[in-house]
């Protein structure tokens, strides 16, 4: 198998390289890009090392079987034609085109079939907020219809990237020595603080994040679903955070829910409120499920469930989503290397 990452200097494509190697992924060939800033930069890899190549227009993929990109919905647009001309399988992690028709928007436990029809030969990865509520929905989805969900998230300052990450672990310690903090990646500083907006905001007042989890919820699980989302960026490092209400068709128990998340891929039940036991991001960094808590019934809704979730937002949120896409289409014979 011949596998490019595109974008492989970020915090997204180093993950892929350390997700790659963590499921042994079978890879004879391997090929990294990135931008100028990044061009020339060494990575080692099973033990071998390797030089990020300046990504241009050409051939340079003529013999690719698999390409992970993760460089920007821009970047995606510009090379996505270079990328998947002589066959090889573009798995995109950015917005460019989740919500294009021709273009499967896939999280294997929930629709990997849709990879299968790819007319362009992209596949999208949709948003991570989305991934990780919709790995945890669809086992309730299986036990009764979803109408409706009211989500609040509370995303890591990873969801904004490597520079992101380390201005955040900066403006901690230049507060701590009595410093005016940094302040670059975000409209505030987000030490000691929470910013209650990700990404521009649109005309009917939700912003752009929230608007991609009530399109790209609907688009996974084919369904009429409406989604009502809050975004909240807070000072956790790495792991995202959620606060979801679902309305069903008809009334869950909240065993009847536990067992189905207890059961269901990609998932585990951490749900013992006698004991104070539920996820919370400095447990759920580095994993690779998304992990359930606080699962009850909604005192405002008879056919309402709610429930917590906590899960790596570079890991199952961008890289691991991706490479499980890349393992189901070697699965079924879905590529041509």
């Amino acid at each position: 198998m011949k596998v490019a990452i595109v974008g492989a200097s970020g915090a997204v494509g180093q993950e892929f390289l350390k997700v790659l190697d963590e499921r042994n992924f079978p890879i004879d060939h391997l090929v990294l890009f990135g931008s100028t800033r990044s061009a020339g930069r060494k990575y080692t890899f099973r033990g071998k090392e390797y030089e990020v190549q300046l990504l241009k227009h050409g051939d340079d993929f003529k013999d690719i079987d698999i390409a992970f990109a993760s460089a920007g919905a821009g970047t995606s647009k510009e090379y996505a034609a270079d990328i998947t001309r002589h066959g090889a399988v573009m798995i995109d992690n950015s917005s460019a085109f989740r919500m294009c028709d021709d273009v499967p928007l896939v999280v294997p436990e929930c629709n990997a079939e849709d990879a299968l029809n790819r007319p362009r030969g992209i596949i999208a990865n949709p948003n991570c907020t989305t991934i990780m509520m919709v790995v945890v929905l669809k086992p309730i989805e299986q036990l009764s219809h979803i109408k409706t969900i009211h989500v609040a998230s509370y995303q890591s300052a990873s969801g904004a990237g490597a520079a992101a990450m380390a201005e955040l672990q900066q403006q901690y310690r230049q507060l701590v020595e009595g410093k005016e903090p940094t302040v670059q990646k975000f409209a505030y500083q987000l030490a000691y603080n929470v910013i209650p907006q990700i990404d521009v905001f649109q005309d009917n007042g939700y912003t752009k994040e929230e608007m991609k989890m009530f399109n790209e919820t609907r688009k996974i699980l084919h369904s009429d679903v409406r989604c009502s989302a809050t975004c909240v960026r807070i000072s956790s490092l790495r792991a995202h955070s959620e606060a979801v209400w679902v309305e069903t068709e008809k009334p869950l128990d909240v065993s009847q829910v536990q067992q189905a998340i207890a059961q269901a891929s990609g998932v585990t039940l951490l749900d013992n409120p006698s004991t104070a036991t539920y996820p919370m991001p400095l447990f759920t960094a580095g994993k690779d499920n998304v992990y359930v808590g606080r699962v009850r019934k909604d005192l405002a809704n008879d056919c309402g469930i709610t429930l917590w979730l906590s899960g790596d937002q570079i890991k199952k949120g961008a890289a691991l989503n991706a490479v499980q896409i890349a393992e189901y289409l070697i699965q079924v014979g879905s590529v041509n290397g």
